[in-house]
């Protein structure tokens, strides 16, 4: 059989297996599929074969406004709940993505374009979390305090915030939902969730499955979602008094906005924004192991992760000869459909950022750049480009933006002092790495005066993190943290209680205010 062929078959297979029902999937309030804008339909492009997967009837103001009451309450009910069995839901749900997840990861390679291989740790992503989510489900830990008054006792403890918005990008269409939601919900509240509209049916595929269960264990309806074309509902939902929490994952540019807006309420955010990420490599490296991690960090997801590697720093004593295994290295990497098992790197989302990619190409090089390898746009069906090797200089505008896409900039330097300077020159910091053998070098970029990013890793590459740690970044990539470690804390509210078991009423800081009460 043919191998295009074969993949078309195997597509249409995957959205039957999930019982993908395109007409009715505009909004689901966890109870319903709501009555969907039959006239605003919203096309899934597959960008491998720019085929329409499938037509999404999109939310209306009525589905959202009748989503947005039912969310809340459920909001009411679920915090009722002891927080072991909200965990439990989640364990049964990540059981069901368990046994959903060749179907999920497919989906998730036919829709955004990463390889199957990505899709399906993307789907495991999910069920990490949710292990992650049920233990964290009896740790919601609060401390208890000295009180300077004598028998007092102070403590804090949390409590659920109430309605949670999520709103994901196409690159990670269900995991950065994952990360949000499943803390979400061990943590009391109920979820709205706006997907990208590029990626809509991972989206309706994982509601899906999430209202089976839900549906199954007689819970209140809290997890929700409602798609649409525009940007006319999102707005109102970060716009919304009634959402506790908006957390956004996009750009910088768009990010901004959001955490303005959110801001003018009084409500509270969670910014996951662009990176602009750096990988040093310094005369000592292992090149067998940082090569392999600058190749994945800078071409996984064709480029498409906000931790992708775009700046490369070398040692001018390893420059060329990791240039040239560099090189040898994205010879091998085979560009194609995603399905296909001896691909490497997938399309990009669509033709316009295929267009952009190709144009930052240009710019960089009228502002001097030199590409070492690849460059061009890939002929024929699909959004496919070659991942590019360009010689640059850090100050250059374009270097100073992220690029969505396999392009990454590669910049000598002498002293590891001078890299760690470079890469802590731009707006963003999200995602670090560097590759020694010295260890000075290593506690050097991990100190107060070394790399400025959320994440930084010594001899691992910039992309690929796990969920138990705290995943975020600092400067324009937004300050939110999601995922692991106590991330669970920014879907609460904390409250500090102070119990007087005495006779007496004594005053902190030592006041004295005396009155005649009797």
């Amino acid at each position: 059989m043919d191998v295009e062929l074969e993949l078309d078959i195997a597509c249409k297979a995957t959205l039957t297996t999930l019982h993908i029902e395109p007409l009715n999937s505009g909004a689901f309030d966890g109870v319903a599929w709501l009555s969907p804008k039959q006239e605003a339909m919203l096309s899934s492009i597959n960008p491998a074969t720019e085929d329409v997967l499938a037509e999404v009837s999109c939310c209306d103001d009525a589905g959202y406004q009748a989503l947005l009451q039912n969310a809340q309450a459920a909001a009411e009910q679920w915090r009722n709940v002891p927080a072991p069995a909200r965990g439990e839901l989640v364990r049964k749900i990540g059981n069901r993505l368990r046994e959903r997840k060749d179907e999920l990861g497919r989906l998730v390679s036919m829709e955004m374009g990463k390889i199957l291989a990505e899709g399906l740790g993307e789907v495991q992503e999910m069920i990490d979390m949710a292990d992650f989510a049920v233990g964290q489900s009896r740790m919601l830990y609060g401390k208890t305090l000295h009180s300077e008054r004598p028998q007092h006792r102070m403590y804090e403890q949390w409590h659920p915030l109430g309605v949670v918005a999520v709103i994901t990008a196409f690159n990670f269409p269900v995991a950065v939902w994952a990360w949000n939601a499943f803390n979400a919900l061990i943590t009391g509240n109920s979820v709205v969730w706006r997907p990208s509209e590029k990626t809509p049916l991972c989206a309706v595929a994982v509601q899906k499955i999430c209202a089976e269960v839900m549906k199954e264990e007689g819970s209140p309806a809290v997890l929700s979602l409602f798609i649409e074309s525009g940007t006319e509902l999102v707005q109102q939902l970060v716009e919304d008094k009634d959402i506790a929490l908006v957390s956004f994952t996009g750009s910088s540019n768009v990010g901004r906005q959001v955490g303005e807006r959110v801001a003018a309420r009084m409500g509270r955010s969670l910014l996951e924004l662009s990176g602009n990420n750096a990988l040093i490599v310094d005369e000592t490296a292992d090149l067998d192991l940082a090569v392999p991690a600058i190749v994945f960090g800078s071409v996984g997801t064709a480029g498409q992760r906000c931790t992708t590697t775009r700046r490369l720093f070398l040692h001018q004593a390893i420059y060329s000869e990791t240039l040239t295994r560099l090189i040898r290295a994205y010879g091998q990497v085979q560009v194609g459909n995603p399905l296909s098992p001896k691909v490497l790197m997938g399309p990009l989302i669509d033709q316009a950022a295929t267009q952009q990619y190709l144009a930052t190409i240009s710019e960089a090089q009228e502002q001097g750049g030199q590409i070492l390898f690849g460059g061009g746009y890939i002929e024929g069906n699909g959004c496919f480009v070659e991942p590019t090797i360009m010689a640059a200089a850090n100050h250059w505008s374009v270097v100073q933006r992220e690029t969505f896409g396999p392009l990454l900039y590669v910049i000598k330097f002498q002293q590891l002092d001078e890299a760690i300077a470079m890469q802590n020159a731009v707006a963003q910091g999200l995602s670090s790495a560097l590759f020694t053998n010295h260890v000075r070098h290593a506690e050097q970029f991990l100190s107060s005066r070394g790399s400025d990013c959320g994440i930084a890793n010594i001899n691992i590459g910039t992309s690929g993190a796990e969920i138990g740690g705290a995943f975020g970044g600092e400067k324009d990539t937004g300050g939110g943290r999601e995922a692991g470690s106590d991330a669970w804390q920014s879907y609460m509210r904390r409250q500090t209680n102070t119990i007087n078991w005495g006779a007496d009423l004594p005053l902190s800081q030592g006041i004295n205010f005396e009155i005649d009460t009797s």
